[in-house]
């Protein structure tokens, strides 16, 4: 019986060393270590020995199972050693001079009316602007005349986090920064802050054909003397008929948002369902694009600019409903599902 132990560990031994992939590596485990294994059957071989003996053939028994189960890892571990030393060293099996694929990549959806939008801004004297994503809460609530106890918070629940500062729910939470950054050339040079800053913005609520916990959006002010109501009509029609191509029934609502008065709802009737209904504009015809509104006058003093002397309007387009619109995508979760055969239908050469 003990020579058959021997016997076993000189053939496991032998077919280890042959064993160059993991695969026979795995029939070799299987082999020896398996419920039908070598290893198994020699304990079968027990009953005819006596008490002393089966002690002693057992513990011989486990210390070749163990040895058999040790082996196999090492070997396991050099042979992948081996093959990461060989894809290291090997030679690329492509030519490196050959001639890129033709096939491009393509632009998200949002990029692409992103762009347009910022085409049509600059075209009309606006500078674009960029603006993080972490914020605190002086810059996404307080700065715009919502203080810690104002009931306007409830609409907009987003994500904190550890030291205070949140993931902006809005891209207002910019307005005071670009107030401040251009003040100066306002009050002193008579210029005009003509900006717009696109971003991304989170909010913690239900997702649904129309409602996403991610969303784009690209927030525009300007500020001047004398600006009016007519002249955040005239920039939002311009920047929707150029985005469009076409032109684009729209209305305005009145609606309160804390840091404009007066404030309105611009609405565009949905391009998905042509104004019939359906689950994009929750069955209304109409889908809610660009809260808007005159700035308020707690804002700009925020923002070092006396609203005795200066008015101006301020106006939050929705990036994402803009693409859905434009793109006629029925849910909004699709823009962030990374479904390649949503998005590669914008393939366009790259810039």
């Amino acid at each position: 019986m003990f020579e058959k132990v021997n016997e076993l560990q000189k053939k496991f031994s032998e077919s280890l060393q042959a064993a160059d992939s993991s695969q026979e590596l795995e029939k070799i485990r299987v082999e020896f270590l398996g419920k039908k294994g070598s290893v198994t059957d020699l304990l079968k071989g027990m009953k005819s020995l006596g008490v002393e003996e089966k002690k002693q053939y057992g513990q011989q028994v486990n210390k070749l199972k163990s040895e058999i189960s040790d082996a196999i890892s090492k070997k396991v571990e050099e042979l992948h050693k081996a093959a990461v030393e060989r894809e290291i060293n090997s030679v690329p099996e492509f030519d490196v001079s050959a001639p890129a694929r033709l096939r491009r990549g393509s632009y998200h959806p949002i990029t692409l009316v992103q762009r347009d939008c910022e085409r049509v801004f600059r075209s009309m004297g606006f500078t674009v602007e960029d603006y993080s994503e972490i914020v605190s809460d002086y810059e996404c609530f307080e700065s715009l005349n919502i203080p810690k106890d104002h009931p306007a918070r409830d609409m907009q629940d987003t994500y904190y986090l550890t030291n205070g500062q949140l993931l902006k729910s809005q891209t207002s939470a910019a307005q005071n920064a670009i107030y401040k950054k251009y003040r100066k050339a306002l009050i002193e040079q008579g210029k005009p802050i003509k900006a717009v800053f696109p971003g991304r913005c989170f909010r913690n609520e239900a997702t649904d054909a129309c409602h996403e916990n991610t969303f784009f959006q690209m927030e525009g002010v300007m500020v001047d003397k004398n600006i009016g109501i007519p002249n955040l009509i005239f920039f939002m029609k311009t920047m929707l008929s150029e985005v469009f191509r076409k032109d684009i029934k729209v209305r305005l609502r009145t609606g309160f948002f804390p840091f404009v008065e007066p404030g309105f709802e611009l609405d565009i009737s949905c391009l998905i369902c042509g104004g019939e209904g359906c689950p994009s504009c929750k069955h209304s015809g109409w889908l809610e694009l660009c809260p808007c509104g005159m700035i308020h006058p707690e804002v700009l003093r925020e923002g070092g600019i006396d609203p005795e002397e200066y008015t101006g309007f301020a106006f939050g387009v929705g990036l994402t409903r803009l693409g859905m619109m434009k793109y006629n995508i029925a849910d909004i979760r699709d823009l962030n599902s990374g479904d390649l055969k949503c998005l590669s239908q914008f393939t366009q050469d790259r810039e």
